[in-house]
């Protein structure tokens, strides 16, 4: 039922947009006018294209409506799962790079466990800097 409104949907929508062009604007539409004794004059065309704007127009806003309720109400009862990826095991062990002492372990824990402090590692006094860095 669904797919079926949706083509008269379509087949309002391009009506319209056929009936708008025909109108007759400043630059003269897609009619070409014609004479007065013919079929219908051109202020009968002009009339019955207005008429049908205005009911294509409303047909297609009410379509509109009834499309978005069933859709809204329209439930699918499975959840497809053929593109859900598989987590990763989450380790809750610490995180240690070989040759570093974890974090916390120590006094220092950027400086490798066991090693010795540079020679010169005294704090500089007033805007002294050591040479060796």
């Amino acid at each position: 039922m669904f797919t079926f409104l949706l083509v008269v949907q379509f087949i309002i929508a391009a009506l319209l947009v056929v009936v708008i062009l025909m109108q007759r604007s400043e630059g003269g539409g897609l009619t070409t006018g014609g004479s007065p004794s013919g079929l219908m004059s051109a202020r009968g065309a002009a009339d019955f294209l207005t008429r049908a704007t205005s009911i294509l127009g409303g047909l297609f806003i009410l379509m509109s409506i009834v499309l978005a309720v069933m859709a809204a109400t329209r439930h699918s009862a499975t959840i497809d799962s053929s593109l859900q990826r598989k987590a990763a095991p989450v380790s809750t062990a610490p995180l240690t790079v070989p040759g570093q002492v974890p974090f916390g372990a120590g006094g220092n824990s950027a400086a490798p466990a066991g090693a010795a402090a540079p020679a010169n590692s005294a704090a500089p006094g007033n805007s002294q800097v050591p040479f060796n860095q």
